[in-house]
């Protein structure tokens, strides 16, 4: 009996004992290997991404069209229509820079514009009578720099460059006390640059 118990005991020790042969360790070493091979293959392949990000994108500029015309839009000024309307003329066809110079003389009133209906008399060449609209001289000025802007913006030569067309329209107006309405107006001014 007592020589069963020691075989099963021995028995039992073989069992829980791991054995390692040499080929386990050969399979690891090639499981190793091949982990190795993937973390590579990954590496290579982060690389390849990072050469794709520095590539970068090519710009196509077009050429630059000359443009002839330069055009300000103010879509709602507090001015009255009517000053509006005879300030346009006024400066219809000069420079912007002699246009605002004159706007300058008005404000200072040393230069009427003229205006058409019964109003005073005013001295000047080709001048029946005129008023002096200091308040939308101003706001005029402030329009026609936006407009130097543009045709300087578009290339265009300064000296050569006229006003070809202004006109003022009624824009929508602000009800006040007692029924009245409020100066509202839309101005537009167009500069082309003239070729003589």
């Amino acid at each position: 009996m007592e020589n069963n118990k020691e075989k099963a005991k021995n028995d039992e020790v073989k069992v829980a004992v791991p054995v390692h042969s040499g080929k386990f360790n050969e399979t690891y070493k090639e499981h190793n290997h091949s982990e190795n091979k993937v973390h590579e293959h990954h590496e290579h392949a982060h690389q390849n991404t990072d050469k794709k990000e520095e590539i970068k994108p090519i710009k196509i500029t077009k050429p630059k069209v000359k443009k002839d015309v330069a055009v300000v839009r103010a879509p709602s000024v507090h001015i009255s229509k009517r000053h509006g309307m005879y300030i346009c003329s006024f400066i219809k066809g000069k420079s912007i820079d002699n246009a605002m110079k004159d706007l300058e003389q008005v404000i200072l009133i040393k230069k009427a514009v003229p205006f058409k209906g019964e109003i005073p008399h005013r001295k000047g060449k080709g001048m029946m009578s005129g008023r002096y609209p200091v308040a939308a001289s101003k706001i005029f000025i402030s329009i026609l720099k936006t407009l130097k802007g543009n045709v300087l913006f578009n290339d265009m030569d300064l000296e050569k460059t006229k006003i070809s067309s202004a006109y003022t329209n009624w824009a929508p107006r602000p009800q006040r006390r007692g029924g009245m309405k409020g100066k509202r107006a839309s101005v537009f001014i167009e500069a082309r640059e003239v070729n003589k």
